[in-house]
């Protein structure tokens, strides 16, 4: 009987097929920027039209059409080896801070445990030019509504489904982790997408509860950061990281018409109950009530030949008013243009050039002028900012 009950032991270990892979993206190029802080800039950057990473991915076969899957990955600056995100704000990073999880998959979807990504980044950001040619330099002013995911999210229970007639749709919840207060720094998102030969769509929401530091730090640290710090870099919203609740609402479209597509973004975000000071962040200018942000991108790309695309994108954004201790702060107005092309020389390396110009009127959330604020580039000191970039990119 023991005999037999080994032999089926190994008989379903041997059933059991498992697989761990190692994969990658260097990304590195030049860049000339107009107006960094005030100067002309030439440097050198790596991970612009995708972040530079190594990751390693696994699956296991479990039988009846179950399978465990995990994923550790890495980003990394290729042109000092430093890792990439950065731990509450410090120069300490992440070492699999792009993402960490592990879950179960069937023949219904997928249940994923660890650092991931929000339903807005899945089912919207695919639609921005940013994440398609133009790089993070191509995303909304300061990725604000994070379609370009600058921000990730800890803590994460992800359900995603497989798809159903072109019908896909998943959720995402994080746990905040503090004691007696189970809605403090917590988030939650759901979205949905279809594609369907020329079309596809895309819808999410976002919520997060005490955004700056439950959201917006980015660490990877188990214990709450406090609310004495703003993590907020961009200032076209810096100045509200007192809000209690983040709030995005987005959608996307595409449609190709032969080697053509145009496409289509528009987010709502909005930084709701401002002069949270206690658990959420510092309001040095005394702001109250709501922030709204409105955002419009359309975008366009072109297939010349197998190995060449060209796309061309347009944004606009605008911010409210919002009340402040001493006046009221009339909001900002930005507007992008971009342009890119990529040629690829094999299937797995390409070259490319990229053009991004930004010019900005109104007071942003600083409660001064507005200044351009081209995405993760240091800000500008006047109302127009513009940058090129030309880069290498390989997959492995």
């Amino acid at each position: 009987m023991a005999t037999s009950l080994s032999l089926l032991a190994v008989a379903g270990i041997a059933h059991a097929q498992s697989a761990v892979a190692l994969y990658g993206i260097v990304d590195d190029g030049f860049n000339w920027i107009s107006n960094s802080g005030g100067h002309n800039l030439y440097n050198m950057s790596s991970g612009v039209m995708q972040a530079s990473r190594w990751g390693v991915r696994g699956r296991e076969d479990l039988g009846g059409g179950l399978a465990a899957q995990f994923v550790l990955e890495n980003g990394l600056d290729l042109n000092s080896g430093s890792l990439a995100q950065k731990n509450r704000g410090s120069t300490q990073g992440l070492m699999f801070g792009r993402q960490a999880y592990l879950g179960l998959s069937n023949a219904y979807g997928t249940a994923l445990l660890g650092r991931q990504y929000d339903s807005v980044v899945d089912y919207v950001g695919p639609f921005e030019s940013g994440t398609q040619w133009a790089g993070y330099i191509g995303a909304h002013p300061g990725d604000l509504d994070n379609l370009n995911n600058a921000y990730r999210v800890n803590n994460a229970i992800k359900l995603s489904s497989k798809s159903y007639y072109g019908i896909t749709f998943g959720g995402v919840y994080s746990l905040g982790g503090v004691a007696g207060a189970v809605t403090r720094n917590q988030l939650w998102s759901l979205g949905a997408g279809y594609s369907n030969g020329p079309l596809a769509l895309g819808v999410g929401y976002l919520n997060s509860r005490n955004p700056n530091v439950g959201f917006f730090d980015d660490n990877g640290a188990s214990t709450p950061p406090t609310a004495s710090a703003t993590f907020i870099s961009s200032p076209v919203y810096s100045g509200y990281a007192s809000a209690r609740t983040y709030q995005v609402i987005a959608t996307g479209v595409a449609y190709a018409f032969g080697q053509a597509t145009l496409g289509a973004t528009y987010s709502n975000v909005q930084f709701k109950n401002l002069g949270d000071t206690v658990n959420s962040g510092p309001n040095p200018r005394g702001y109250t009530g709501n922030a709204i942000f409105n955002n419009v991108e359309v975008n366009f790309k072109y297939q010349f030949t197998p190995a060449l695309v060209v796309g061309a994108a347009f944004d606009y954004t605008k911010g409210s008013d919002v009340d402040s201790a001493t006046a009221n702060n009339p909001g900002a107005k930005y507007y992008q243009g971009a342009l890119g092309a990529d040629y690829f020389l094999s299937k797995r390396t390409d070259v490319y050039l990229i053009g991004v110009y930004q010019k900005v009127s109104g007071t942003d959330s600083t409660g001064t002028a507005a200044v351009a604020a081209i995405n993760n580039l240091t800000p500008s000191t006047s109302d127009r900012q513009s940058t090129v970039r030309m880069g290498i990119r390989h997959k492995f």
